[in-house]
């Protein structure tokens, strides 16, 4: 029995926690969930974002399901980040069947450095407009370089690939890249090479095979992704973890979507997608196979899928096909 702490937040992040739940509570695997509260709506209630006691349902937890942050996303998800040293933010980019997806067999992970870089959050305004501090150190560099190369070796890829412009910041990125190559020498079995990120960004759209694990920094990384979801066929199917040393969230990368929130037309597959990447940080593998087969059948068949994947089925309908899948495969 797993204790999972479960945050819907805001928007459609409700619906599809409410979709992932449902297809969870087919699995064989028991999980004992702990509600807790974070986001706009609470913060118009309350004047408070994040509470300290939704904090502590996370750190008494062996992993969370996180679903959505609006306009507050800095102050929730950004902050839980810092509080439980979660320095990884990891994001697959991954083409399925079914999707309106750029390429076939894209299949490429971003990791990207979670508590630094221009998201520090130090800024301040001047007599001329303002400033912003970017945070680079010799220690978050290299830890999240040893967590893409420890990430590769456990996963069978081939090449880790750091992402920076070293060029223009040359103290900052610097460090990034000597960093990356002094972890390099300890993976001789692993190719290394680096990349500038405008450079990189192009390489998404002209030759994305090319690639298998990215490390890169905070800001780099968060852009980057949502460039990767584009190749993919969108946000929708972007899922991420934030993993530190001692605990494990779970999110869909997209935001709140207040545009189609209570609606129901949500695509839940980014947060099937997270609890898939929750049974891996686990050690479930077989369960989290299984679940992400369930979900690529549906997508396959193409017949009981949201709007955005060219069908007409609501979010719930959506995870109760999933859900029948996933409980056939695992009877």
């Amino acid at each position: 029995m797993y204790k999972i702490a479960v945050i819907p937040g805001d928007g459609i992040g409700k619906e599809v926690m409410e979709a992932t739940l449902h297809i969870l509570d087919a699995s064989t695997i028991g999980f004992e969930y702990t509600f807790a509260d974070a986001g706009d709506e609470l913060a118009d209630k309350t004047g408070i974002p994040l509470p300290q006691k939704t904090i502590d349902i996370v750190k008494q937890s062996q992993a969370c399901l996180f679903g959505a942050a609006g306009e507050t996303a800095a102050d929730v998800i950004v902050k839980l980040r810092r509080e439980l040293d979660l320095y990884v933010n990891l994001r697959p980019v991954k083409s399925y069947p079914g999707t309106k997806s750029l390429f076939e067999d894209i299949d490429f992970v971003i990791v990207r450095e979670n508590t630094e870089g221009l998201y520090s959050g130090i800024e301040e305004y001047t007599e001329e407009g303002a400033t912003a501090v970017r945070v680079i150190t010799n220690k978050a560099s290299e830890r999240i370089c040893r967590f893409a190369f420890e990430y590769a070796v456990k996963t069978d890829r081939t090449k880790v690939t750091a992402v920076h412009k070293a060029n223009v910041l040359k103290k900052t990125d610097g460090i990034f890249k000597d960093n990356f190559y002094k972890v390099a020498e300890e993976f001789i079995g692993i190719k290394s090479d680096d990349k500038y990120v405008d450079a990189t960004a192009m390489f998404f759209i002209t030759q994305p095979k090319m690639f298998s694990v990215i490390v890169t920094t905070n800001l780099f990384g968060d852009i980057l992704s949502d460039e990767g979801a584009g190749l993919v066929g969108g946000l929708g199917l972007i899922p991420s973890a934030n993993i530190g040393e001692k605990y494990g969230l779970f999110e869909p990368v997209h935001g709140s979507a207040p545009l189609i929130a209570g609606k129901g037309i949500a695509n839940p597959s980014a947060m099937v997608l997270s609890a898939v990447m929750m049974l891996e940080y686990l050690g479930e593998i077989e369960e989290a196979r299984k679940l992400e087969e369930s979900l690529i059948t549906v997508l396959t068949e193409g017949k009981i899928v949201t709007e955005d994947l060219g069908g007409t089925a609501s979010t719930m309908e959506m995870a109760a096909e999933i859900r029948a899948k996933f409980a056939m495969s695992i009877n």
